[in-house]
């Protein structure tokens, strides 16, 4: 019996080799060589306007939040169905996290229930592209410039996804992306801010935030003569040599993307007649307007107990599956800022019945038959007995 990882890192060849090449270069620290080649390669390959890359994606969260500029009593809505990140950035900012419905085939913040939940108090809306698939950013946009609501973009799983030929995270006001090392392209730790708008007063404020207040970026291109503390700030730099590693995982973008895709396609070939079953809801759809870049593989059961059975018999047959998000409404924190579990019933739902497959560039193509071939027979044991 093979034992089957959720995922595994998965390497390019070069990383160590651009590693050897940043300590060679003397200077590891943030903003280096290979920072700057990836936020050109970022900029570049997704047509978008500033990418400063962060120590992750929740720093990126923070930033984009502290960039909005919350007054007190402001509110955001979100999605409860995503990770503490989102939330924690807001409330770090001062603000009050106001947690929507999403929508029940995709995942993603449904936009009618945004629009409901819009206050005279709602400062931003920060939609969440979950596993890679793109939120309905089309009417998102109509509803937040109707009501003067800045956009920020949570696209840690959205890396080389597309909505409308336009890349995630570069459609809001602002977009943050994650290359912890879960995502489709890793560093081990990091992130980027996307600024959108081409406001340079507010790269510039960006820029100071991110080297601790300070407006060293200035002084380093030549455009001041000495560098001081400006206004407040934090250490949101990577070291280079996380850099010179993604940029090896970059370089290899669209290898990675195929090879996901492949399995992706598969997984749905083998498994999408069984929609017709009575115990399974839902498998990843894929419309026209919206490119994946195949983060995750998921199905939808009809219930709790359906899920858990599946992924009991998952693990014992030695193949890693698992759930997801924990809604943030419902849980502890959730409940100190005034949820109950029944605020929000879509939420709660998709969060006890959804199951991941194991979905990564090196997973072999016996394993995945093997997957097929274990579901497929704990399938038939659940026709037997009814779901």
């Amino acid at each position: 019996m093979p034992k089957i990882a959720f995922n595994k890192l998965y390497l390019t060849g070069r990383e160590e080799k651009y590693i050897s090449d940043a300590l060679a270069k003397g200077s590891v620290s943030g903003d280096g060589y290979y920072t700057k080649k990836v936020s050109s390669f970022l900029e570049k390959t997704f047509n978008l306007n500033k990418v400063l890359m962060t120590t992750s994606g929740t720093h990126a969260l923070e930033m984009a939040s502290f960039l909005v500029g919350f007054e007190e009593g402001a509110e955001v809505i979100m999605p409860s169905f995503t990770f503490s990140s989102t939330a924690n950035a807001v409330l770090k900012a001062g603000a009050k996290p106001v947690f929507a419905e999403i929508k029940a085939n995709t995942f993603n913040l449904d936009p009618l229930d945004f629009e409901n939940k819009i206050t005279a108090k709602t400062k931003a809306v920060i939609p969440v592209h979950y596993g890679g698939i793109s939120c309905e950013m089309q009417q998102i946009k109509k509803i937040a410039r109707a009501n003067n609501i800045y956009i920020i973009e949570d696209a840690a799983q959205a890396v080389n996804s597309f909505y409308q030929k336009k890349a995630l995270g570069g459609i809001g006001d602002l977009g943050c992306y994650s290359f912890h090392g879960t995502k489709n392209f890793v560093s081990g730790e990091g992130g980027a801010l996307i600024i959108n708008s081409e406001d340079q007063s507010l790269i510039k404020k960006a820029e100071i935030m991110r080297e601790k207040g300070t407006n060293r970026s200035q002084f380093l291109r030549g455009e001041i003569e000495k560098y001081n503390w400006v206004q407040a700030g934090s250490s949101y730099l990577p070291s280079d040599i996380l850099m010179a590693f993604l940029l090896a995982q970059l370089e290899e973008i669209e290898t990675i993307t195929a090879r996901r895709e492949k399995i992706f396609h598969y997984y749905s070939q083998e498994l999408r007649k069984f929609l017709e079953e009575d115990f399974l809801d839902a498998i990843p759809e894929l419309p026209a307007a919206k490119k994946s870049n195949y983060h995750i593989y998921y199905l939808k059961f009809k219930n709790q107990r359906i899920r858990d059975f599946v992924l009991q018999e998952l693990n014992l047959a030695g193949i890693k599956a698992t759930f997801h998000f924990q809604p943030l409404h419902s849980s502890p924190m959730g409940k100190k800022l005034g949820y109950q579990k029944s605020d929000l019933p879509i939420t709660e739902a998709a969060a006890s019945s959804i199951l991941r497959l194991p979905i990564y560039p090196d997973l072999s193509f016996s394993n995945l038959k093997y997957i097929i071939k274990s579901l497929k027979k704990i399938f038939k044991e659940l026709k037997l007995v009814g779901g």
